[in-house]
Order: C-alpha cells, then structure tokens, then sequence
C-alpha cells in the first residue's frame, strides 16, 4: 500500500506542476492548455508543447518528455495536404525535445521521492522560456526551412527544395543540395533522395547538378 501511495503522491506532483507553474507561466505566453498540450496560433503558425508521461513510470519515479512543435499552413500546402488548425505534436513541421533546444534541460524529466521540487520547477520553467525566445525567432515557413537546411537535414528535404525554388531562391536551393550530397552521398539511400529532388528542380525548370 505504501508503494502505491508513493506513486499517487508523486503523480499528484506531475499534476500540480502542470497546473500550478507550467500553466500560469505559458499563458502569459500567450499559450492555451489543452489536456497535456500548450499551444499558440500566429498567422499561418501554430506552436506548441506537449507533456508525454513516459509508459515506463512506476510508483517511486513519475517520468516525463516535453516535446516541442510548430506547424506551418504553407508547409502543408506544398505537402498537398489539408491545412490543420489544432495539429498534433506528431503533425508539426518543426519537431525537438525540450533539451535540443534549451541546453540545460534534459530530454526527459524525472519525479522521485528525492526530487527538489524547486530545482525542477526552476530547471522545467527555465527551458520553456528558452524554447519561447527560439519560437520567437521562427516567425514563418522558411525559418523551419533554414533550421533543417543549416543541419544539413533530410527532414522535410523535398519541402524545403518546394519553398526555395517557388521563391526563386536557386542559390540556397543548390547550396543546400550541395550539403546534402556531401553529408550522404555515400549512402547506399542517396539515389532515392537524388531522384526525388531532381524532380522537383525540373519542375522549376532549373538545372539540377549531380553528385
């Protein structure tokens, strides 16, 4: 019994956190609540966070993932697909956990018996405001464009060829091309990304080079 009172006890905590601290402090944030979601539309933009209890919890460690997104409505226009107006977290653009964006959060949060509620309150509430001021910093489609470009990552490749030369921007289309070739050019899965944007660059009628 007194296991399962521990686990109550520290859910409770989970709970408390969420509606005591991280609530007040997102909705001055501008960030709504729903369920375990946080979420705030701009014009064409949709940021969120998302609370994910681990299924691995037990009755003396409540753990859990904050998951951060942003949806874009001409992202998912260039996808061909319907524009969403509450997307889930695994339906956004841009996806991270909280610690690949704040450096001092962990990916993965963790409540015991043990846990000093203020360092975790202050860790927890420290990395959203980090994730916030980069939110601020991604102000459109192309800002998610230019983060996966900068990587340089596969991840919404074939969109990000879509926007660049849809703007007539061949120069950071073949910049990024470029990247991607040296980053994975070597891999036996290249020639299924080369074939797909060399498609897209004869849709714009621009020269597509090779590696």
């Amino acid at each position: 019994m007194k296991r399962q009172t521990g686990g109550i006890v520290l859910q409770q905590l989970f709970n408390d956190l969420i509606k005591q601290e991280v609530k007040p402090f997102l909705a001055k944030h501008g960030f709504a609540k729903k369920s375990l979601n946080f979420s705030k539309t701009t014009e064409g933009l949709f940021y969120m966070f998302n609370f994910q209890k681990s299924s691995g919890n037990s009755a003396e460690n409540v753990m859990f993932y904050v998951n951060c997104g942003i949806y874009a409505a001409e992202l998912a226009q260039i996808q061909s697909k319907e524009i969403l107006t509450a997307p889930q977290e695994a339906e956004c653009h841009f996806r991270a956990r909280i610690g690949e964006i704040a450096q001092a959060a962990p990916d993965r949060f963790a409540i015991t018996p043990d846990t000093d509620r203020d360092e975790l309150r202050k860790t927890l509430l420290g990395g959203l405001e980090e994730v916030i001021r980069f939110y601020d910093k991604m102000t459109r489609a192309r800002s998610i464009v230019d983060y996966y470009i900068s990587g340089p990552f596969l991840h919404l490749g074939e969109e990000s060829f879509h926007l660049l030369l849809q703007s007539n921007d061949t120069a950071a289309a073949n910049q990024y091309l470029k990247a991607l070739q040296e980053k994975y050019g070597a891999e036996n899965r290249w020639a299924i990304f080369e074939n797909k944007y060399e498609a897209i660059f004869n849709k714009y009628g621009v020269e597509f080079n090779k590696l």
